[in-house]
This record gives C-alpha cells, structure tokens and sequence, in this order.
C-alpha cells in the first residue's frame, strides 16, 4: 500500500468546524431525519437582479478570457470609489487587489508576511478560520478573550499586554462573527493609541459585515477612526455577505503597496485571477442601485428581534443583542452539569450543541470554535418560520433536561 506524506502545515490544522456542523446536518438529512440548520453563515437571499444580469452581459460580450492578476481595472475602480464614498478612504489602483473571497485574502495576506513564529493576536470569540490559516502559514496564534462583561471586544489593555516583540499582525473583525459586536471609533482610538508606540505591528481588518450593522449610523472603520494607520493595515472586505454572492467568490484586500505587491506575487504563483464573470458581478453590485443592502439589513433586524425573546426565555439561555452581523451567539452556562433524558450529562457546549441535534434536531456550533465557551452560535440567515420552529425544539429540548 502506497504510503502518502501530509505536510506538517496541513497536519497542524483542523477542517473548518462550521462547515463539519453544517455536513453532519445534512447527512442527518439524508437519513430521512428533519433537521432544523441553524449553521451557515450565508444569506438566504438570491444575488440582486441587476448583478446577475451583469455577469450574462460579460459572458455575452466574451469577457470569459483572465484578467490582470490584481482584478479588472472596473473592479478595481469600483472597490476605489466604494472606499471613498463610504468609509472616506483614498486607494489608487496598485493598492487593491481583488481575491478569490475575503477568506483567500486573509489567507494570502498572512502567507506573504508571517515568518516561522510570527505571532497574530486574534480577539476571541473569533472566525473559526483566523487561528488555522495563522497556523497553516507557520505563525503563532495568540488569542486574548474577550468576554461578555466587556461586549465581545479587545481593550487596550489587553492589547498592550498580548504585543510582544514577535507580534506581527492584529486581526479585528467588526462587526464580528460570531458575536455581531461592533467597535466604536472610541474603541478604535484607544486601540490606535497602543499600536503607536508598536511600529512593528500591523493591522488587518476583516469588514466583511461592514454592512449588516443595527445602530442608526454606519459601523466606523478602523482608519477612519486612526487614520495614523494606514501604512500598516489591510482592509479587507468582499460582496459575499452584503449582496449574497458567496458562491461568486470575490473579495479584495486594500493597503500598503508593498505588501499588495507581494500578495498579487505569491497570488499570480498560486491561485492565478479571480473569476473574470464573478468580477463584472461585482464591479456592478458595488457600483449599482444599493437598495437591496437597506432591505436585507431590514430583514435580518426584524430576525433578530423576533428571535431575541424566544431565546431569553428559555431557562439557561441568555444572548446580548448583537450589532451586526447575522449570528446570535447564545450564552449556555446554565445548561452546564445538566443531565438529559439518556443520563448523559452535559459537561461543556459541545455537549449542549450534541443534544440539541440529537433530541431536537437542531444543528448549531459550539462555541469552542470560537474560541470562547460555553456558548454555541446561532445563524439567522434564514427565513423567520424556520427560526421559530428552532427556538421552539430548543425550549422543548431543554424542558426535557433534569
């Protein structure tokens, strides 16, 4: 029998436990079971009209063949001037490059910077990916939790205390997954005002839920708020989220053009181009009739909402209002040291996200991807009956505890 060699750097990490949730649901499914998924972080909307119809329009006009390595000029353009009308930010050209997804920007970023023991400080709870990616590219996770009593956010002093003189990067993601909490620019500033005095760390912001924010104004960004860091942040985003284009996978980093350099470098060596269609897609949703963010943001808010109450009134359970973002992140430790009905009892939230599956057939994610237990995330990017009827089983599950 052939004996194959893993790489140490895919050996180290692990597959990513929000899509390992969302298979075991759907093989759950395909055993004839109802399963209620309340998994996946993907809006249940259809891509906007006039997106669609621009990719048939690119096809048609045979814009099928590659692009330049850093993403079509119009795309490029595009991202540059939704940078400037909305977060008040200046890119030229040579300083974006567009990705295949906002993941494969991270993922490229810290490829093409981190050296064997570079560490990353990640703020947790935080995107299940950000400790494996920082690992599959021989650097150093080092997470700082940041617990509910400060709402799901890294202070300064927390900041000052985690640098030290193998730090590299910072990676803030507001409004976060899993939790939806937002930095102010207050927060912003007093974060600024420690990496001042670090001129050696850099800063990546994942925007990726820019636009899903709750409060009356628009979420701030980082370098509006410290524009003194420009130099040494990337500002990543994408369309995937905000105009329901997961499956288009487009994304882009904007920042220093010497690491923008290196990226599109390692980039043109590895995954070449993004999709030439999915780039026309994009170009034309950032450039297009805005309308259906303000509807969707609309949608999701009135999910939340409704969804609140329901899961507050269960005994045991208990969320904070989320900023942004479409996830509530639901604190369990009242369920810890219950027992089910089978005996077993219940010793972390793996095991209270086990139960749910199993009695009630409703598929979560346990906070321990998050880094920050005992909670277990909740997506409500889908329709509202479907919410219910998972709060629901959720209240009969945890009735039937003793």
């Amino acid at each position: 029998m052939t004996s194959f060699h893993i790489a140490e750097r895919v050996r180290r990490i692990k597959p990513s436990p929000s899509t390992a949730a969302a298979d075991r649901a759907n093989e759950l499914r395909r055993q004839g079971k109802e399963i209620v998924s309340l998994v996946v972080g993907e809006p249940d909307f259809d891509t906007p009209p006039h997106v669609r119809q621009a990719a048939a329009a690119a096809m048609e006009k045979g814009a099928t063949r590659y692009t330049l390595m850093a993403g079509t000029v119009d795309l490029r353009r595009a991202i540059a001037a939704k940078l400037e009308r909305e977060n008040g930010l200046t890119y030229q050209l040579d300083e974006i490059i567009a990705t295949n997804g906002a993941k494969s920007a991270i993922y490229s970023a810290l490829a093409a910077t981190l050296e064997p023991g570079d560490e990353v400080i990640i703020p947790a709870p935080y995107w299940v990916s950000y400790p494996d990616m920082t690992l599959a590219c021989d650097g150093t996770p080092v997470s700082v939790s940041c617990g509910e009593a400060q709402g799901f956010k890294l202070t300064a002093a927390q900041l000052e205390a985690a640098i030290t003189p193998k730090t590299r990067w910072l990676l803030i993601n507001s409004p976060s997954n899993p939790t939806g909490a937002s930095y102010t620019a207050d927060e912003y500033r007093a974060l600024a005002g420690v990496l001042a005095r670090y001129p050696q760390v850099m800063v990546m912001t994942d925007d990726i839920y820019e636009h899903i924010h709750y409060g009356s104004t628009r979420a701030p960004h980082l370098l509006t708020a410290a524009p003194e860091l420009r130099d040494r942040t990337l500002a990543i985003n994408g369309v995937s989220k905000t105009y329901a284009m997961t499956g288009w996978r487009i994304g882009w980093i904007a920042g220093p053009r010497p690491i923008i350099q290196a990226i599109n470098t390692l980039l043109s060596q590895s995954s070449g181009n993004c999709c030439s269609i999915s780039q026309a897609a994009a170009a034309a949703a950032l450039d297009g009739d805005q309308s259906f963010v303000d509807r969707s943001v609309a949608i999701y808010r009135q999910r939340r909402d409704a969804m609140l109450p329901l899961i507050n009134a269960i005994p045991g359970l208990s969320c904070k209002a989320p900023d942004g973002a479409f996830y509530l992140y639901v604190n369990c430790a009242g369920l810890i040291g219950k027992t089910t009905p089978d005996g077993k009892l219940l010793e972390a939230d793996g095991d209270v996200v086990l139960y749910f599956l199993e009695r009630a057939g409703v598929a979560l994610v346990a906070g321990t991807a998050y880094g920050l237990s005992p909670y277990f995330r909740l997506s409500i990017a889908t329709d509202i009956e479907t919410l219910t009827e998972g709060a629901g089983r959720i209240a009969r599950a945890v009735a039937d505890l003793r």
